[in-house]
């Protein structure tokens, strides 16, 4: 096996630590498109009633024109680097056909971004389309496999797939990564022991980093027959640990494909909006008063306040990070 088994997360993560509040999120992650070419049972965006009932969410693909503001205003807003520019939210993001241009324009026109990646299911995936992506310049690409025959997919996606094709696509991306690294990862709780091993007898040879990521409850306010009801494990199979305060506030910044920004990746409702980039800038936004509102309410140990921040678990199960010690050095630091 070519692949290393190895997590998605980064080698090199910074201690948060002293640093927060940070003026400049060290991810900023925009989606490209709402809209998913599957109907994945363990995810919302596969529930098509269920989304229209949402009022404040559209389904849409993200346009060039909004990228590109949103680029220029992290370029001219920020004052230090964003250190990974993540295109992809609620979606399957190589839905939208200008994809590509996204991540050439952000290479060519923004010195403030480092890295630059995604995260899709490879269904539309295919020898001229990975070209594309390779030129662009994208730097890593996460691919979801869900099953390891087309049954599967059917089960878990609701959607048939020629899954020697899926494979064979795949592969040729990796043959022709350039310098882009390719993480390939599945739910290890849909697999058997069999099938795990299959997982990386066919994918371990068209990766550079595999895994077998465990199914967790990413999504608040969401039940699924795939999702356990109480899940005592992490992503990335680490103990549980709880925490007052949620990290990822404090360094990611999330803009919906519409250009509202969410509180974090969890808002599949849209119901924490902390502004919009086609009315301010995303620096304005970031450094704005709902902001920095949230902030405090969460280091204040308030996180019951919000909704989607109430019910989620991905803060226990989720993150690694834990700045909970130190809640009161940076509330000083905000002058709350």
């Amino acid at each position: 096996m070519k692949a290393k088994v190895q997590t998605r997360l980064a080698k090199d993560r910074p201690d948060l630590g002293d640093r927060l509040p940070l003026n400049t999120p060290l991810v900023l992650v925009l989606d490209p498109s709402s809209i998913c070419n599957l109907r994945c049972g363990f995810c919302p965006t596969g529930d098509e009633k269920l989304i229209g009932q949402c009022s404040n969410r559209s389904q849409k693909i993200m346009s060039l024109d909004l990228f590109q503001r949103i680029m220029n205003d992290a370029e001219n807003g920020f004052d230090g680097k964003i250190r990974v520019l993540r295109l992809y939210k609620e979606g399957e993001p190589l839905v939208n056909p200008g994809f590509e241009d996204m991540v050439r324009y952000a290479k060519k026109n923004n010195q403030k971004i480092g890295r630059i990646d995604t995260t899709t299911n490879g269904l539309l995936l295919n020898p001229e389309r990975n070209r594309k992506l390779i030129e662009a310049g994208i730097d890593q690409i996460n691919i979801s496999v869900n099953g390891v025959s087309a049954e599967q997919y059917r089960k878990y996606t609701r959607k048939s797939v020629d899954f020697d094709r899926y494979v064979s696509n795949i592969k040729d991306l990796y043959a022709n990564r350039g310098n882009c690294e390719i993480y390939i990862k599945a739910i290890k709780d849909n697999l058997t022991e069999e099938e795990q091993k299959r997982f990386f007898d066919i994918f371990g040879e068209c990766a550079d980093r595999i895994f077998l990521e465990r199914i967790a409850e990413p999504w608040p306010h969401f039940k699924s027959e795939f999702i356990p009801e109480e899940v005592t494990w992490g992503n990335y199979d680490q103990a549980g640990d709880f925490k007052t305060v949620c990290p990822y506030l404090f360094y990611t910044m999330v803009v919906n494909s519409d250009g509202t920004v969410s509180s974090c990746i969890g808002d599949w409702k849209h119901e924490q909006i902390l502004g919009n980039c086609a009315e301010e800038s995303v620096a304005a936004i970031w450094n704005g008063e709902k902001c920095r509102k949230m902030w405090v309410d969460h280091l204040r140990g308030e996180r019951g306040k919000y909704p989607m921040c109430s019910a989620c678990n991905v803060i226990t199960y989720g993150c690694y990070d834990n700045i909970d010690m130190y809640a009161d050095r940076i509330l000083e630091k905000l002058k709350a």
